[in-house]
């Protein structure tokens, strides 16, 4: 494969989302930006809500994960669908019945300005680190397949990188977002079907035999009855389940998109065909990672030493050049959802919960949107240069940690809510600040030294239950004698 023949595909597809974007920014407004006007259909939402949740991360780093956890990954997407349950009957009512755009207003509502702040500011934070490690991943897979070749800069790199996504989203928000996940989503699991296909006729397999080939493989294996093991499949039943908690559920960026359904009974529709769908695209993950170490093995290549760069390295180097551009198209596929959802939610977030912009009736609709207008552009110029510091600082190891911190931010969130949600008590507002930043650096530290503290027992995913259930035991310490009304 040619730079050129990568950089022509990759143009390609943006001219396709440019068109799909053309369709849908007609006649939009700050309404159509920030919740769809209301009448986006729950099918089509269901569908690219696949692609928004598949990132570039889980597009290389699932396959890869197979050789050493085999399919217990699987367990974790089946708790997922308790997760689900739980977003669809008790978070997703309440913010409808609420009228919420963006959804930590209710922690204003429950309890006070600091609270408030404090969610909204640890979603930001969040959402920053990891979609500009999301993007970093994908846009440097770019730079050493195109670009290095044409001597362009990392920074211009990403620079065009940001400004396409800039243009498509600016005006329609999540208008145009729902309508690209869903082109996003059908390349993705084309690339993950077509690789599938074409591993098979080159190890000359037909799909029965390849089937067998990866149950009797020892990959397929799902269950982990260690419970020392990260894998344990408690663990990972649970955790998933609250993964899909605090990743789904109190997201500013996938409730936007369930928020913009036409009324709460699409929205349930929604998530419930979105949860079921994921299961069976998450397997096809799994499968695709135990046919490319099957493919390793039976051609004696040598497996790279980072298993998140198995897939890549095999499409690319061994398959041909029709594998290496669907590999391309469909990691490109992955990408964007990370960047324009994160970029749009973002925007929202701090307009409705900094600037307060749907409370400010003094100004006009035209000024509102000037105003998102340049938010929308300050957090694209910020995760730019996040994700410049990311190459700057060279190491992966490093990046990865800074991820995993990020991650622990919902932690908080999800104490907060279930506090809030589960209890009737008002807490001291001021001192909620204080308990959210002390739950990750407690968690942070726990994960570190759990193996000489807890005899050998490593945290896994379940450590996000451990930061939420911190938080909500800090806020009942803060509780005051005044009850509040509960809201489910």
């Amino acid at each position: 494969m040619t730079p050129t023949l990568i950089f022509i595909s990759f143009l390609a597809y943006t001219v396709l989302l440019f068109a799909v974007t053309w369709l849908t920014t007609r006649k939009a407004n700050n309404e159509s930006y920030f919740i769809g006007n209301k009448a986006s259909p729950w099918y089509i939402v269901a569908y690219g809500m696949i692609g928004a949740s598949l990132s570039g991360v889980t597009f290389m780093s699932v396959p890869g994960w197979v050789g050493a956890t085999q399919f217990s990954y699987l367990l974790v997407v089946c708790g997922y669908l308790i997760g689900y349950t739980v977003i669809a009957t008790v978070l997703m009512p309440m913010y409808y019945r609420l009228n919420l755009t963006s959804i930590y207003s209710y922690l204003e509502q429950r309890f006070g300005f600091w609270s408030y702040k404090t969610g909204a500011f640890f979603f930001l934070l969040s959402r920053t680190i990891g979609a500009s490690f999301r993007m970093f991943l994908v846009v440097n897979v770019l730079q050493v397949f195109v670009f290095d070749a044409w001597h362009i800069p990392f920074f211009v790199t990403v620079s065009i990188f940001i400004l396409l996504i800039i243009l498509y989203t600016f005006k329609g928000g999540i208008k145009t977002i729902i309508w690209t996940d869903t082109l996003q989503t059908t390349f993705m699991l084309l690339a993950v079907g077509l690789s599938i296909y074409l591993i098979s006729k080159d190890l000359h397999f037909d799909f029965s035999h390849l089937l067998s080939t990866v149950w009797n493989s020892g990959y397929s294996k799902i269950v982990v009855t260690d419970w020392h093991s990260k894998q344990f499949f408690v663990k990972q039943i649970l955790s998933g389940a609250f993964i899909a908690i605090v990743m789904t559920g109190l997201d500013q960026e996938m409730m936007q998109k369930n928020l913009s359904c036409r009324n709460i009974g699409d929205a349930q529709k929604n998530m419930f065909t979105f949860s079921i769908v994921l299961v069976f695209v998450n397997l096809m993950f799994l499968f695709l990672g135990a046919v490319l170490y099957i493919y390793t093995r039976n051609h004696g290549i040598e497996l790279p030493g980072r298993t998140d760069d198995l897939f890549p390295v095999i499409a690319i180097k061994y398959l041909g050049p029709l594998a290496g551009l669907v590999f391309l198209i469909g990691l490109i596929s992955a990408a964007y959802p990370s960047a324009d959802g994160a970029l749009t939610s973002l925007t929202t977030s701090f307009t409705i919960d900094f600037l307060g912009l749907n409370k400010r009736s003094e100004l006009t609709e035209e000024k509102k949107k000037q105003i998102r207008y340049k938010v929308h552009f300050s957090f694209a110029v910020l995760l730019l240069l996040v994700i410049v510091l990311f190459r700057a600082i060279n190491d992966r190891a490093v990046i990865d940690k800074l991820f995993t911190v990020a991650g622990y931010t919902y932690g908080p969130l999800l104490g907060l809510y279930a506090f809030g949600l589960f209890t009737n008590w008002q807490v001291n507002d001021k001192y909620v600040p204080y308990v959210a930043v002390s739950s990750p650096i407690f968690c942070y530290l726990l994960s570190d030294y759990s193996v000489v503290l807890l005899n050998g027992y490593k945290f896994g995913f379940e450590l996000l239950i451990i930061n939420g259930l911190y938080t909500f035991i800090g806020l009942w310490l803060l509780r005051i004698h005044r009850p509040a009304a509960k809201t489910i």
